[in-house]
């Protein structure tokens, strides 16, 4: 079955425009009985993550810096992510990034340096999809593997729903399943 494609927005954007990707992780295994933040990716989510890396690879440019949730499951995710590219984007993991709300999240962004143009933060649900639609200015919907990239026409310290504009909201796969 074809997949629907990412959808393209387009809007003015500046040379000093920085670009913000989420990306939620990739379908969790939820058949085992270990905590919450050490619960893996499904076979599903093994096949879905490449997926997503694929397409950053192809459409992101440049990634300077990814910010991974410390669960296995993201961190599971960006590495098949990062593997789809010829030389693997810098990443850390960030405690304040598993289970936040988009207001922590937003917090994670407001820090991020200035010289850093663009950065993936890899993430959770409900957080995610908040952040996206919050910053969007619309509803955003995030799946697992579901990637949303937003320009940021402010620094990071100043983002937030006028300095911010989807650019791109989907998942590669175009599954319809979470």
């Amino acid at each position: 079955m074809p997949g629907r494609p990412l959808v393209r927005h387009t809007g003015s954007v500046t040379t000093t425009e920085r670009t913000l990707i989420l990306l939620r992780h990739a379908k969790s295994d939820w058949s085992g009985s270990e905590a919450d933040i050490d619960r893996p990716l499904a076979e599903r989510g093994r096949t879905q993550a490449p997926l997503a890396g694929r397409w950053l690879a192809d459409h992101a440019g440049r990634i300077d810096l990814a910010v991974v949730s410390p669960a296995q499951r993201a961190r599971e995710t960006w590495e098949l992510v990062s593997a789809q590219f010829a030389e693997a984007p810098r990443f850390r993991v960030e405690d304040r990034v598993y289970a936040a709300s988009a207001e922590r999240l937003l917090h994670v962004v407001w820090e991020l340096p200035d010289d850093i143009r663009t950065v993936v933060l890899v993430g959770h649900n409900p957080g995610m999809e908040a952040l996206a639609s919050y910053l969007a200015g619309a509803e955003v919907i995030m799946r697992t593997s579901g990637i949303a990239e937003l320009g940021v026409s402010r620094q990071w310290s100043d983002a937030d729903t006028a300095s911010a504009g989807l650019r791109w909201a989907g998942r590669p796969d175009g599954e319809e399943r979470g």
